[in-house]
C-alpha cells in the first residue's frame, strides 16, 4: 500500500528525540550518540520500527540505528515512537550508502538486511544492498567479528547474495531457505513485511555471515 503524503513530516523527524536527520551533511558521526558505550548494531532499511524496537528492547544493553531513507516510512516509524520506548535506539533520515560517513572504522559489530528492496531487473543489481560495492563498505566499518545479517522472501536475491558473499570469503555461520520451519524460528523477531509474507504461506529466507579476514 502506497503511503501518502503528511505536510511536516520532515519538521517532525527534525524535532523527535529518537531521530537522527542527515547526519551526513553535519559531519556528524554517530559513534557519538551511542547508549552507554555499548556494541553497535545497525539496521538498513528500518521500515516502521518494529524490529528495532523489538530487538532493542530484548538487548537493553546494545545500540541499534535503525535506518531509513523514505520520508513517509521514516515518519511513521517516529510517530510510533512511544514515552517508555528503550533509550537504546535511534532512527536514522538518511541512506544506508553513508555508513563510511557516519561511523568510524570498524565500530558496527552488526549490520541487519531484512528484505531488502531485491531490484529484480539485472541493470539494477548494482542497488542491492549485498553488492559488492556495498560488501565493500559493510568490511570497512564492522568489527574485526562482525556480522550481517540478512532475510528475504526474495529467493533470487537470496541466491545472488549468497554467491557475492563466497565471492568475498565471508563465513557463512548459519544459512536456512525456511526459517519459520527450522530450529532458528524461536528466537526469531518479525519485521511488519516478515509477518505479512509468512501469513501469505511465503518461506523466508536467512544468513548469518562473519566478516572475513584482512
Amino acid at each position: 500500500m502506497r503511503l501518502r503524503y503528511v505536510p511536516g513530516q520532515y519538521q517532525y523527524l527534525k524535532e523527535c528525540d529518537k531521530v537522527i536527520t542527515e547526519p551526513e551533511k553535519r559531519g556528524y558521526k554517530l559513534n557519538d550518540a551511542v547508549y552507554n558505550n555499548s556494541p553497535i548494531y545497525v539496521e538498513l532499511g528500518c521500515g516502521k520500527g518494529r524490529f528495532l524496537r523489538q530487538t532493542a528492547l530484548k538487548n537493553p544493553d546494545i545500540t541499534y540505528f535503525g535506518f531509513e531513507k523514505s520520508v513517509k516510512v521514516a515518519y511513521r516509524c517516529a510517530k510510533a515512537v512511544i514515552e517508555n520506548d528503550p533509550p537504546n535506539y535511534f532512527i536514522v533520515y538518511s541512506n544506508g550508502d553513508i555508513l563510511r560517513d557516519v561511523f568510524h572504522p570498524e565500530s558496527i559489530e552488526r549490520i541487519y538486511l531484512n528484505f531488502s528492496d531485491p531490484w529484480p531487473k539485472p541493470s539494477h543489481y548494482k542497488r542491492r544492498l549485498t553488492h559488492k560495492k556495498f560488501l565493500d563498505v559493510y568490511r570497512s566499518v564492522l568489527t574485526a567479528n562482525g556480522e550481517i545479517h540478512m532475510k528475504t522472501d526474495n529467493n533470487d536475491l537470496f541466491e545472488y547474495s549468497v554467491e557475492q558473499l563466497k565471492e568475498g570469503n565471508w563465513e557463512f555461520l548459519m544459512l536456512t531457505r525456511d526459517l519459520h520451519g527450522s530450529l532458528y524460528a524461536p528466537n526469531n523477531i518479525m519485521t511488519e513485511y516478515e509477518e505479512r509474507f509468512v501469513n501469505e504461506g511465503k518461506k523466508i529466507n536467512k544468513l548469518i555471515v562473519r566478516k572475513p579476514d584482512e
